[in-house]
């Protein structure tokens, strides 16, 4: 037999939720896990009935009727906020009647809600290894979303690496294919400008392979600083770049941007003591120019009208502009046999 003296401090050990009622139905004792659900209101000393409210039997409304369902499972739940469902059984003793309460199914809430912890349980409860299995698969589930995030970043990180041009950072030109291809699907007119760097040839051959990357990186900042954020700018050839404006189609603007790109690309280059010069020739087409429109006949034209500007004379703008006498953009000469340049306006 358990001393009676005892036999509260066994039953918080055993039943941290449990309660001692006297006969009138007066709390006597509160296990500290139910004690934590209300830190800062002291259940000894309270009526029963007056803290918690019985759901089922709701018949039961005094210390007798309680007793009535000795060993029954009984459902309450605290009377003021928050309201926390319980389950319990009670049983009588000389003094009045000992409860031993749990969660239930709610006990992960519980554990959430009042910051719970295995200490809190007894030794022997099953919620013990529930809250283990918890702990496990949030430790898991956490390790898994970090996991993939990781991967996610790898893979984005794949794709841009595909999609740069390592040496200046501006996009490849697989990367120009699948924004080309996405824009020509798409409702709104734009235009694509063909740019090849006079005499780059001459600056690897004098100057060397260094010398000619520091001029395509000093190219492509330019390049960068002449566009806007929407832009698309793209290396795709040795000295070879492709820019899209989105729904830019204004020959005034494309023109004055062609200007001052042809301009700032003159200018010459430092390096290492010596100076690198080149220039720029440029060719654009509209993507109303092309029906469709059509990647692989804009890409065409926009390369027409490039090497109308490089027999020009280079270091100039010329716009696609298809003729009458010949879809292809250049128009048959009177003289020499030959064909002319194709009609377009130069920056």
């Amino acid at each position: 037999m358990i001393a009676q003296d005892h036999l509260a401090d066994w039953l918080c050990t055993l039943c941290p939720m449990h309660l001692m009622l006297d006969k009138t139905g007066r709390i006597t004792g509160v296990g500290p896990t139910l004690q934590k659900l209300r830190p800062d209101a002291l259940m000894v000393g309270q009526r029963f009935l007056e803290l918690f409210e019985l759901t089922r039997p709701r018949s039961v409304t005094n210390m007798e009727g309680l007793l009535a369902h000795s060993g029954a499972k009984l459902h309450l739940q605290l009377r003021d906020v928050p309201r926390t469902a319980l389950k319990g059984v009670a049983v009588p003793i000389a003094q009045g009647a000992v409860l031993n309460l749990s969660f239930g199914i709610s006990v992960l809430d519980a554990v959430r809600d009042y910051a719970l912890t295995s200490a809190d349980f007894a030794a022997t409860d099953l919620t013990i290894e529930l809250l283990y299995l918890v702990e496990a698969k949030s430790a898991a589930m956490e390790a898994s979303r970090k996991l993939n995030q990781r991967l996610q970043g790898a893979m984005i990180a794949a794709e841009e690496q595909a999609f740069t041009d390592t040496l200046t950072g501006l996009k490849n030109r697989r990367a120009m294919n699948h924004v080309l291809s996405r824009m020509a699907a798409g409702s709104r007119a734009f235009a694509l400008m063909n740019l090849d760097l006079d005499f780059f040839k001459a600056v690897n051959d004098t100057m060397g392979h260094a010398a000619g990357d520091h001029v395509l990186q000093v190219a492509a900042r330019i390049l960068v600083e002449e566009t806007r954020d929407q832009d698309m700018v793209a290396r795709v050839g040795g000295d070879e770049f492709v820019l899209m404006f989105d729904g830019l189609r204004d020959k005034r603007r494309l023109g004055g941007i062609a200007r001052r790109l042809v301009a700032r690309l003159q200018e010459p280059v430092p390096f290492e003591g010596q100076v690198c010069k080149i220039s720029a020739s440029i060719g654009t087409v509209l993507s109303v120019q092309s029906p469709g429109p059509d990647p692989a006949d804009l890409l065409h034209k926009a390369d027409l009208a490039l090497y109308a500007s490089k027999r020009a004379g280079r270091g100039c703008h010329t716009f696609y502009e298809e003729t009458p006498t010949d879809p292809t953009g250049f128009s048959q000469s009177d003289e020499a046999g030959s064909p002319s340049l194709p009609r377009g306006s130069a920056a």
